[in-house]
């Protein structure tokens, strides 16, 4: 059996049904996430319907006509622009008898070279193995190909075929090793709690910049590229403001149109940094032909998180490859991440978003109220504090509305 060549791109052909514009934008993001794969674009083949087929995604009369281009054209692969059922893709793989994969596949296939982390790698098998379980009979020839190129990365193929409880005990045992990762990143997060640091999450389509802005507001040194899905581990970095305040900042995992349900379940915990963060930054490829769409989509996610009652800042990026820059405008703010541009501007507005509503209180607390001093010490900042002969004297950073409890001992 010949094994894909690591030098050699698999040649491929992409099939969508197109029902509205967005259909095509779709197809041409698939060939950027084809491209990401390592795959080579050879051809693209729509078909303009009302539905789907549920035997063969595309009219058999198309898919006869994708045969023979197949044939002529020596192809290694197909890529459906939408995610197959179990019998779709085994009547296709039948037909063609060439490897089938579509976008979920596919975007799970780039998160396998992606992932470095061992809670990233852990979260994309999960994914995969929840994909697959209900598709084993469709994947014929990809599983007869042991390590044969996109789509086939990932968990270990010898078994998917036939043991499905096997999977099912894998899909517990990650399940598993992930809440204890889980429970570990809610440690780390009582304790930045604890240090009273403000947290900013980095969230945005993919490929708008969040990396880049990281390292250019840090000095860290996150791997950028330009294709999609370039950082998938989410990052954290320590941010100083003017007034020399800090704040973390936590670049997360990009989103995407059509992104596999699977896959949002399985780096939920992941993407709970932007749940528990005190501050969103949105970043927006300003340049982007649908730019509104791309939001649109990343709100939807935000939604699903339920988090987008928090503050957001909308973080134009790229913006210097405009004719002109528009005036930053409430939570607008225009930059370019890659030039460092109106990057002291997000600055100033971060610290102005966190820092809006801080108040300094000063408290008195009798010893006989040690419960409360212990409270207000594990939740705000700390000024000043003197143990005198009675009672301990506070003075405090609050950054919220206090406990009502707490009032009684406001000293002025």
């Amino acid at each position: 059996m010949e094994l894909v060549k690591k030098d050699k791109k698999e040649k491929a052909i992409l099939v969508g049904c197109i029902f509205n514009e967005q259909d095509v934008e779709s197809l041409e993001e698939l060939k950027e996430l084809a491209d990401t794969a390592g795959a080579e674009v050879v051809g693209v083949l729509t078909q303009k319907r009302e539905y789907k087929d549920r035997a063969y995604y595309i009219g058999k009369g198309k898919l006869q006509e994708l045969k023979e281009i197949k044939d002529n054209q020596n192809i290694d692969l197909v890529i459906f622009n939408d995610e197959l059922t179990g019998i779709q893709l085994k009547n296709i793989e039948d037909l063609l008898q060439i490897k089938i994969i579509d976008r979920t596949n596919l975007i799970l296939d780039i998160f396998s070279k992606r992932a470095k982390s061992k809670e990233g790698m852990l979260q994309v098998e999960l994914a995969q193995l929840k994909y697959r379980l209900p598709r084993l009979t469709g994947f014929g020839i990809e599983m007869s190909r042991l390590g044969g190129g996109i789509g086939t990365r990932g968990p270990g193929e010898t078994k998917l075929e036939t043991d499905k409880r096997h999977i099912r005990r894998r899909i517990k045992a990650i399940e598993l090793k992930l809440e204890e990762i889980k429970r570990h990143r809610m440690l780390q997060r009582e304790r930045r709690k604890k240090n009273q640091v403000p947290v900013v999450a980095i969230v945005g389509y993919t490929n708008a910049g969040k990396s880049t802005l990281l390292n250019s507001l840090t000095s860290a040194e996150v791997y950028i590229e330009d294709k999609l899905f370039a950082t998938l581990d989410p990052t954290a970095r320590k941010l100083i403001l003017p007034s020399k305040k800090e704040v973390i900042l936590i670049d997360t995992v990009g989103f995407i149109r059509n992104l596999p349900h699977d896959l949002i379940e399985s780096f939920k915990s992941t993407l709970e940094e932007a749940k528990y963060a005190d501050l969103l930054l949105h970043v927006i490829d300003i340049t982007s032909f649908d730019l509104e769409y791309k939001i649109k989509v990343v709100e939807n996610v935000l939604s699903d998180l339920k988090v987008l009652d928090k503050p957001i800042l909308n973080v134009f990026n790229k913006s210097d490859l405009l004719e002109y820059i528009p005036e930053n405008k409430g939570n607008n703010v225009y930059i370019s991440a890659k030039n460092k541009l109106g990057l002291d501007n997000l600055i100033n507005l971060i610290e102005k978003t966190i820092y809006k509503t801080v108040k300094i209180i000063n408290f008195y607390f009798p010893y006989k109220n040690s419960n409360e001093y212990r409270y207000v010490k594990e939740k705000y900042k700390i000024l000043e504090e003197s143990f005198l002969e009675e009672g301990i004297k506070v003075k405090a950073e609050i950054t919220e509305d206090i406990n009502k409890n707490l009032e009684t001992f406001i000293i002025f």
